[in-house]
């Protein structure tokens, strides 16, 4: 099992391809397999790699409190064990917020990045979607807290047509061992999350990928940092809300691609 052993826990990790090194970042459920839908179109051109987030998946369930700095110098820390001096990096939500850590704090361990359905900083309508979720979590338990995460998370077209594809193990967001003192704390971590202050000082070449009918980050959120980062490119994806890159990987995975290529060429 290939493991990274950071000073104070273990990050599991995984790589496919070969070439310049692109880290594909997983959202508040940390696991790296939710990426599974782009590993395959991306690993064509890149060393892709994934990895489980300190606390879900195969990666040390540490006791700690969770923080966006704290995964982001997770991130570093397997960068440092696998010896990748800079890479590209694709983040999805909680991955594209640590993207903006990374980019303002280490901006010469970073190439291009995607930060694809993130968010500014909390506001009262992602508090209220995120206080929703951890009253599931913490009243209702793990089970109903995974059955509730698709309404947030796809849309309803694609919730019909794959309501047995959900109820699968592999299908979900999470590890099979989700920890609910970790999770909340790791909630906390986003709801505390706030960087905007500093977001003028990004100089890197970033796609920032919105959904139109994202219910969990919407499209305004996108529309903020394409504001507030200075040369980047803004896309709007019309369909496959929060999870774009799982209901709409084909969609997703050309934008992405479009964006790394065409840079990479340039």
């Amino acid at each position: 099992m290939p493991i990274a052993n950071l000073k104070d826990g273990e990050i599991y990790y995984e790589e496919a391809g070969s070439g310049f090194p692109l880290l594909l970042v997983a959202g508040l459920g940390g696991v790296g397999t939710y990426w599974n839908p782009q590993i395959e179109a991306f690993a064509k051109h890149f060393r892709v790699i994934i990895h489980d987030h300190r606390g879900t998946g195969k990666s040390s369930k540490s006791k700690i409190e969770y923080s966006l700095e704290q995964m982001a110098r997770d991130t570093l820390g397997l960068m440092d064990a696998l010896h990748i001096d800079k890479a590209h990096l694709v983040g999805h939500s909680t991955g594209g917020a640590i993207g903006q850590i990374l980019a303002v704090t280490d901006p010469d361990r970073l190439d291009k990045i995607v930060m694809a359905s993130a968010w500014t900083k909390a506001d009262g309508f992602f508090r209220r979607c995120f206080e929703v979720r951890r009253e599931l979590l913490l009243k209702s338990g793990p089970a109903a807290y995974v059955m509730a995460t698709p309404i947030f998370l796809h849309p309803s077209w694609w919730i019909k047509d794959n309501i047995d594809t959900l109820s699968r193990p592999e299908a979900a967001v999470y590890g099979p061992d989700l920890d609910i003192s970790i999770m909340n704390s790791r909630i906390d971590a986003l709801l505390k999350f706030d960087w905007t202050d500093r977001l003028d000082e990004i100089n890197k070449d970033v796609l920032v990928l919105g959904v139109r009918n994202d219910h969990l980050t919407p499209a305004y959120y996108s529309e903020e940092l394409a504001r507030a980062i200075k040369n980047s490119k803004l896309v709007i994806m019309d369909d496959g809300a929060h999870a774009a890159s799982q209901t709409m990987p084909d969609e997703f995975n050309r934008i992405v691609l479009d964006f790394l290529l065409e840079t990479a060429a340039r």
